[in-house]
């Protein structure tokens, strides 16, 4: 059996578009030597068409204070992590997540409740720029964390006699019901469905993990739903601040992954905030989020 930091290490240098690569390289640049890796994940990783979708990337940097100009995107980050930006190069556009070598380290393991950074690196990802050999370890050894972290807290909660892929299917289905998401129901069941193979070769090594661990469920996933969706809230509100067109990239990813047709007025494109504030009651009785 293959040791899970293998596998993680052998998915990270899979090749992506160079398309992908060159955006990354540039959105390393932006933040100068405080940028220690740049991982590329999420459903442009499985699609083969990047024109007209919005990339996914997390930067990850030394510290904070180092990655800013100004000290109070430094303290945001710090505070509720992590912050987003929009980004665009060439044809392509994309958004990129700011997290410290340390958070991303503790944020892919079982001592936080939040489930936004395991729940993600759990699924496929790749690391498509990386400052030196030693940033590329710790960013393999932060990714390893998320498989184990998942499927020990998904299993105080689900039957532990599944079969590995309705595990973690099982597991994902708890996480996107941990925060506010415009996917449907099945899209963590899809995520499996994609690529199955893949995920019965990391079960064993992460179960192994896991076990080696010791299971930490971290409170009930009532708790976790609850916190999750304030947690998402709350980093709506922050991002009104750091993300240029940010209300447009709202209606954008709801109409995509719910099916609706959100238009917003210029007025509700000015007020990214109140205008979150104005939908979310109407999208939470409808469905489109949850």
């Amino acid at each position: 059996m293959a040791d899970l930091r293998e596998l993680v290490a052998n998915e990270l240098r899979l090749p992506v578009d160079q398309r992908v690569a060159a955006m990354a390289a540039a959105i390393a640049a932006a933040h100068g030597s405080a940028s220690r890796a740049v991982l590329f994940y999420g459903s442009c990783l499985r699609d083969v068409a990047l024109e007209g979708a919005m990339l996914d990337f997390y930067l990850i940097v030394s510290d904070y204070r180092t990655a800013y100009p100004k000290r109070w995107l430094a303290a945001a980050n710090r505070l509720i992590p992590p912050n987003v930006f929009p980004f665009a190069y060439g044809d392509l556009a994309a958004k990129y997540a700011v997290l410290s070598e340390a958070d991303f380290h503790r944020l892919n393991g079982p001592e936080t409740r939040s489930v936004s950074v395991w729940a993600r690196f759990a699924q496929p990802s790749r690391l498509v720029w990386v400052a030196d050999e030693r940033a590329r370890g710790r960013v393999v050894e932060a990714v390893s964390r998320a498989a184990p972290t998942l499927l020990s807290t998904a299993l105080c909660s689900i039957p532990n006699d599944k079969p590995p892929l309705d595990l973690w299917k099982a597991a994902f289905a708890l996480t996107y019901s941990a925060e506010l998401r415009a996917e449907k129901k099945e899209r963590g069941v899809n995520v499996v469905d994609q690529d199955p193979g893949r995920y019965l070769r990391f079960f064993g090594p992460a179960m192994a993990a896991a076990r080696a661990a010791g299971k930490r469920c971290g409170g009930s996933w009532q708790r976790r739903r609850i916190e999750g969706k304030l947690l998402s809230v709350a980093r709506l509100a922050k991002a009104s601040a750091t993300f240029a067109g940010g209300a447009d990239y709202i209606a954008w990813k709801i109409n995509r992954h719910a099916g609706t047709t959100i238009e917003l007025s210029p007025w509700q494109k000015k007020h990214p905030l109140v205008t979150a504030a104005m939908l979310l009651p109407k999208l939470l009785r409808s469905g489109a989020i949850r």
